[in-house]
């Protein structure tokens, strides 16, 4: 009975993740969409086009995670996005600080090193919104 429980929660787990990867997919195409127009066409300074990109994104992932991922019913929807934003702020440090690094010094492609940075703040955002945002 005990393993039958353990395995219902890591399955009910994965498909939670399944879902917020599948939420964050669509977040990628706006992410890089805004990224691209603000730093290829209005020449906005790369990290700050990034920063653009990135939060816009996390404000899609957030009602599309509340609704559809962790189906949260908490009323107190000003204090739940709060604190979803503030980890994905969290996640933008990460994220910025991964394309300096891969970037600059590595001397890696801006959009490579992006992709690589996504996968890691990926793993960042689940857990902290699984912990805290929509506490399950």
């Amino acid at each position: 009975m005990h393993t039958l429980y353990i395995d219902f929660l890591i399955r009910n787990l994965l498909f939670k993740f399944v879902k917020f990867g599948a939420v964050g997919f669509s977040g990628v195409f706006i992410d890089f969409g805004l990224t691209f127009v603000f730093k290829e066409f209005f020449r906005v300074q790369k990290y700050i086009s990034n920063a653009i990109g990135f939060m816009t994104a996390a404000t899609s992932n957030y009602f599309l995670n509340r609704i559809w991922t962790f189906q949260s019913t908490n009323p107190n929807v000003v204090f739940e996005y709060t604190e979803f934003i503030i980890i994905s702020f969290i996640g933008l440090i990460i994220n910025t600080a991964i394309l300096w690094f891969l970037v600059s010094k590595l001397k890696m492609n801006f959009y490579i090193s992006k992709i690589f940075a996504i996968g890691v703040v990926t793993l960042w955002n689940f857990a902290a919104n699984l912990m805290i945002t929509f506490n399950v």
